[in-house]
């Protein structure tokens, strides 16, 4: 294919997962690729700092990484040769309850199951399905609608994963089953009664099975760095503290990918677009914000239940009716006053996060979009529910509203992680109802952000696809 000569092939704005990935698969077909980031430093929401005392490092945005692993791109990359080492916690993840005792996700479904009573045989036929189809159906759940590689397969999952989690969870009759299922439910960031909240808890009780929640050794920026290292090791180019609002600052190239959200994408180049591609885009939602706090800590949380203290993340909320009723009560713009905590202890099992014997403790609650309203006692308040004294280890506290949340990111619109809400409206339509959702109304524009399938998490899924859309329409690259 002919193309004018141009500085370079394609550039990519924003150097999030989303964006580093696609800048990886544009530069692994020979092209000269160039990635903008506003920040200093590259990574998006994968940074680590020290956000309390010295000597304690935190992750400011996300923490545990349930996909990485389990991507079907990053898993084909040799991140370990650039630095990239994973850590495994004994349990993926644990849910204490009011009465001391915890549900677990162990990779051993058996495990898991026999915590759960009653729904031990339930919760192993379940999850036996689920685990057996996944590896056939992981590229088809984390990627555009199209027609599946294994049909079977996925209309299998489909059956269940399409229902809502308020539906699929009566399947279960012990509490610890259906607490169990909430807090993965509820990572989704929306009602638990919207359908398609199952496949979000299914997908994330599979990659516990399959292949465990890992913890990047050093911080989430270990994750940025090995993939930014990666991509100038095959000739990428990286310019950060370059923050683009308008097309004409880019250098010429043949096309470019945006790791931004709808709004961003429209104040950059909303001229372009027809006026239906724009149309769409403004009416774009976005879903719950968070509210995080980051702890430094005189020592480990002092939960209750043992099991807790062997588990990298924990979910706070007791029972699927409580998780759930805070779940709707933030969609509807109100602050709950026991939400679901979504908590991450790495020091537990990652040394180099704090001073010895000291920890670190990151977590979040969903918050309505755009409040702030501090949440710290609130969130304090669920910690000491199931960890009696929790308060009595604080050192140093950094809080987070959405505002500041936003501040620190702009793909996190009043809060929103995931780019925008994820349910079915806009699954596979987000941003908007195209053939390909990663294809502007603007030739040679693309977007890549997990404002398009499969959404949020750190996967790079949406930059893979999107870059893979680019390769073929701009270059006749098929890949």
């Amino acid at each position: 294919m002919n193309l004018e000569k141009c500085e370079y092939d394609a550039v990519v704005v924003g150097s999030g997962p989303n964006g580093l990935a696609a800048a990886i698969l544009l530069q692994q077909q020979g092209l000269s690729v160039l990635i903008i980031e506003g920040k200093d430093v590259i990574g998006g929401g994968l940074t680590t700092a020290e956000l309390t005392l010295p000597g304690f490092k935190h992750d400011v945005c996300s923490a545990i990484h349930p996909l990485a692993l389990a991507s079907p791109f990053f898993r084909t990359l040799p991140l370990a040769d650039h630095g990239l080492e994973y850590i495994f916690p004994g349990l993926a993840a644990a849910h204490p309850f009011d009465d001391g005792t915890a549900a677990i996700l162990d990779h051993s479904i058996e495990v898991t199951a026999k915590h759960l009573g009653e729904d031990e045989q339930e919760y192993t036929k379940i999850m036996q399905s689920v685990t057996q189809a996944w590896p056939l159906i992981d590229e088809d759940v984390l990627g555009p609608l199209h027609f599946p590689k294994h049909p079977l397969a996925l209309a299998g999952f489909g059956l269940k994963g399409l229902t809502s989690a308020s539906n699929f969870v009566n399947r279960f009759k012990t509490t610890q089953a259906r607490g169990l299922f909430a807090g993965m439910a509820a990572h989704g960031i929306q009602p638990l009664t919207n359908l398609s909240t199952t496949a979000i808890g299914l997908v994330l009780m599979a990659t516990g099975h399959l292949k465990g929640w890992p913890i990047p050794k050093g911080g989430s920026a270990s994750i940025a760095n090995a993939l930014s290292s990666y991509f100038t090791s095959i000739g990428g180019i990286i310019q950060t503290g370059t923050y683009i609002t308008s097309l004409d600052q880019l250098p010429s190239s043949h096309t470019v990918l945006f790791d931004v959200t709808p709004k961003q994408l429209l104040q950059i180049a909303g001229h372009k677009f027809s006026s239906i591609y724009k149309w769409q885009l403004e009416r774009y939602r976005y879903g719950m914000g968070v509210f995080k706090v980051d702890w430094a800590l005189d020592g480990p949380i002092p939960f209750t239940a043992t099991e807790c203290s062997q588990a990298g993340t924990v979910h706070l909320g007791n029972t699927f009716e409580e998780i759930a009723e805070g779940e709707m009560l933030s969609s509807k713009g109100k602050v709950a006053e026991t939400p679901f905590v979504l908590l991450a202890q790495q020091s537990l099992f990652d040394k180099t996060r704090a001073p010895e014997g000291k920890q670190t403790a990151w977590a979040y609650c969903h918050v309505p979009n755009g409040s702030t309203h501090d949440m710290t006692t609130i969130i304090e308040n669920q910690v000491e529910r199931v960890a009696p004294d929790f308060k009595d280890r604080i050192l140093a506290k950094s809080t987070m509203n959405t505002a500041q949340v936003e501040a620190y990111n702009p793909n996190y619109i009043g809060g929103d992680i995931n780019g925008g809400i994820i349910d079915l409206a806009q699954l596979f339509t987000r941003p908007a109802l195209r053939c390909s959702p990663y294809k502007t109304s603007a030739k040679g524009l693309y977007i890549c952000s997990s404002s398009t399938p499969p959404g949020g998490g750190v996967h790079g899924m949406c930059g893979y696809n999107a870059a893979k859309r680019a390769l073929k329409d701009v270059f006749g690259i098929i890949v």
